[in-house]
C-alpha cells in the first residue's frame, strides 16, 4: 500500500492542532509535527474520496502553502525513524522504537515499530491516555483498546497489570503491526488483536475500556462501549478537543456514567467515566 504525506506549512502549534483534530475526521491516520510543519499521512487509495474535503479544511484556515506527496511503502519505515523521537511520559514511562537507547530509569518502557500505524505517544492524546493509565488500577482486570493502532496502550495496560487485553483496530497494518509490538514487548499472550470495527466487541465483556479514536467515532459508537462495559467498570476517552467536552460528557450522561477525572494538554481533552453498578 503507498501513503500520501500531506506536508502543511503552520502558522503555530494551535493551528498544527486544530487541524490534526479537522484532518482526523476523514481517512489521514498518522501525523507528525515538526516545528511550522505538520505532516499528514493517508492512504493513496483513501484520498481519492475526501481530497476535495482535505483541501476545504486547510482553505477554512487560511493554509495556502501545502502540498500532497507520494510515499511508496518501502519507504514507510526509513520515514518513520528520521522522525521518531522517544517520549518520556512524566518520567515513568519511556515509548521509544527499538533503535532507541533503553531508559534503566523508567517503570517501564513501550517499545514499538510504528510502521503505518498511529499510535507512537508523541501525541498529545496518547500520552494523556497512558497518563490515566498509570493513575488507574488495572490489575488483574480484562480490557479493550478501541481503535489500537501500533497497540501502544494494551501494552501499557499490561505493564500495569492488566490481565487481558483485546486490542481492535479497522486497518490491516495496525493488525499486524500490534501483533508484532506485543511480541516484542513480552505480552503477547495477554494481548489478543482483533481485525474490525466496533461490531467486533459485541458479546464481549470488559472491566475497562480505552478509546482514543475522534469525537464522532466515539459519540457514534458509545452505546456498543456501554454494552461492553461491565457494571462499576471504568472507560478512558481521548482523541477530541476541549471543545468537544461538553457533547462528550453531555453523552455520558445520557448513560448514566459518572465523570471520573480529566486531563487536558494543548486543547486536546481525555475523560474517564466510571458506570454505575
Amino acid at each position: 500500500m503507498n501513503y500520501i504525506e500531506l506536508n502543511i506549512s503552520v502558522p503555530n502549534a494551535e493551528i498544527a492542532e486544530i487541524l490534526t483534530a479537522e484532518l482526523s475526521e476523514l481517512p489521514f491516520d498518522s501525523f507528525v509535527p515538526e516545528r511550522l510543519r505538520l505532516k499528514a499521512y493517508i492512504p493513496q487509495d483513501a484520498l481519492v474520496d475526501c481530497k476535495a474535503e482535505a483541501d476545504a479544511i486547510l482553505e477554512q484556515y487560511n493554509i495556502e502553502d501545502f502540498r500532497y506527496v507520494q510515499i511508496e511503502a518501502q519507504n514507510w519505515n526509513a520515514l518513520w525513524e528520521s522522525n521518531f523521537e522517544a517520549v518520556d511520559v512524566d518520567g515513568r514511562v519511556m515509548i521509544r522504537a527499538p533503535f532507541h537507547d533503553p531508559n534503566p530509569n523508567a517503570e517501564f518502557e513501550v517499545v514499538i515499530m510504528p510502521k503505518m500505524s498511529f499510535g507512537t505517544g508523541h501525541h498529545a492524546t496518547t500520552k494523556m491516555m497512558v497518563q490515566m493509565i498509570l493513575d488507574s488500577d488495572l490489575k488483574g482486570k480484562r480490557g479493550l483498546d478501541m481503535g489500537s493502532g501500533t497497540g501502544v496502550l494494551a501494552i501499557a495496560a499490561c505493564k500495569c497489570g492488566a490481565q487481558a487485553m483485546d486490542a481492535v483496530d479497522i486497518d490491516d497494518f495496525a493488525f499486524e503491526n500490534c501483533g508484532e509490538n506485543c511480541a516484542t514487548n513480552g505480552v503477547a499472550e495477554l494481548i489478543t488483536p482483533m481485525l474490525g470495527d466496533v461490531r467486533a466487541i459485541a458479546g464481549r465483556s470488559y472491566d475497562f475500556i480505552l478509546a482514543n479514536i475522534n469525537r464522532n467515532i466515539l459519540l457514534g459508537d458509545m452505546d456498543a462501549y456501554m454494552k461492553a462495559l461491565n457494571a462499576g467498570g471504568e472507560i478512558f476517552f481521548s482523541g477530541f478537543l476541549d471543545s468537544d467536552i461538553e457533547a462528550m460528557c453531555a453523552a455520558a450522561a445520557e448513560r448514566h456514567l459518572t465523570l471520573h477525572f480529566e486531563r487536558h494538554d494543548n486543547g486536546w481533552a481525555a475523560l474517564s467515566f466510571v458506570k454505575p453498578l
